[in-house]
């Protein structure tokens, strides 16, 4: 079984404020806003919502298939790719572009301020769900406009289930656009903040969207998650840390966890656990691909955290 991933591969170059944002941001200046932030510490690595859930869910034995949308200066990243073994089938170049670039600022609150150039991701329409082959489930991740509107109707006409993530996409749509996607999507998974703009533009409640999909996620950093269901609600505590590194990424690895648990069948109840877990064992590493495990590390971390085993 194959996991569709469409989303955007991106170089992060990923910074470090030794302070507090809210330390030098005056709310009553917002309208003639002039700040800068010294950064020592900066890194550039592999990214891209589909880059990471693709990373994630291979971590765990699943079949990541990415679709995207990439520059000429793809090379280092392909390398990469390959020697993670994840497919680059249907990870398209075009000329004349870069790679997307997300260039991440964040401060000792785990806040963060990001910039992001779309460049080849802009023509991610130019990919077709129909062009792969063997996909039993499948994830829109931010990704450029159009391509994320087309990719949820094809799925939709091909009645593969899929995930709605818009993510840091959210901005680019309506209530109206947002309202097509819930009736499109199998499962919508967003953050507390982001469902808040969800809910301010569609005017629908958590019960609502459930009624609509077959689930709503929605996680809340160190507050676990919570999954609304048409039958019922389950709160998906989080997995406390060895140590909070860098929250970059942990989303994504949140989002691999969710398609490797609905892709083989598990209930909701470990199905957040282990896209909670996996989201934890995340945070503890700088960047969004440089974690590790092996699936019997998983095992037993999964069980001394929750109390019962994993078939994994």
């Amino acid at each position: 079984m194959s996991a569709l991933i469409c989303g955007s591969f991106a170089f992060d170059t990923i910074m470090v404020f030794k302070d507090q944002f809210k330390n030098h941001i005056l709310p009553e200046k917002v309208h003639i806003l002039n700040v800068s932030f010294l950064v020592p510490d900066m890194r550039r690595e592999f990214g891209g919502c589909a880059g990471n859930i693709a990373y994630n869910l291979k971590l765990l034995g699943g079949d990541p298939l990415p679709m995207a949308t990439v520059g000429t200066d793809f090379s280092t990243y392909s390398q990469w790719m390959d020697t993670c073994k994840i497919a680059r089938t249907h990870v398209k170049t075009i000329e004349n572009s870069y790679t997307g670039q997300a260039f991440i600022t964040t401060d000792m609150d785990d806040n963060q301020i990001t910039a992001f150039h779309p460049g080849a991701m802009s023509y991610s329409h130019q990919n077709k769900v129909s062009d792969a082959q063997g996909v039993t489930i499948g994830i829109i991740s931010p990704d450029g406009r159009d391509g994320m509107i087309e990719h949820a109707k094809q799925f939709a006409e091909a009645d593969i289930p899929f995930i709605f993530d818009p993510g840091q996409g959210m901005p680019m749509f309506n209530g109206d656009d947002l309202k097509n996607f819930i009736e499109q999507a199998t499962w919508v998974t967003v953050n507390d903040y982001e469902w808040e703009l969800m809910r301010d533009r569609t005017g629908l409640s958590p019960q609502q969207v459930a009624e609509r999909t077959k689930g709503l996620i929605v996680t809340k950093g160190g507050e676990g998650s919570t999954i609304y269901t048409q039958e019922k609600t389950y709160q998906i505590p989080c997995v406390k840390a060895s140590s909070l590194v860098d929250p970059t990424g942990c989303g994504d690895a949140f989002r691999g966890g969710l398609l490797y648990g609905l892709m083989n069948g598990m209930d909701w109840e470990t199905t957040g656990r282990i896209a909670s877990l996996i989201g934890t064992i995340k945070i503890e590493s700088n960047g969004t691909q440089n974690h590790r495990f092996t699936l019997d590390e998983f095992k037993q971390r999964f069980a001394s955290s929750f109390g019962y085993e994993l078939a994994l």
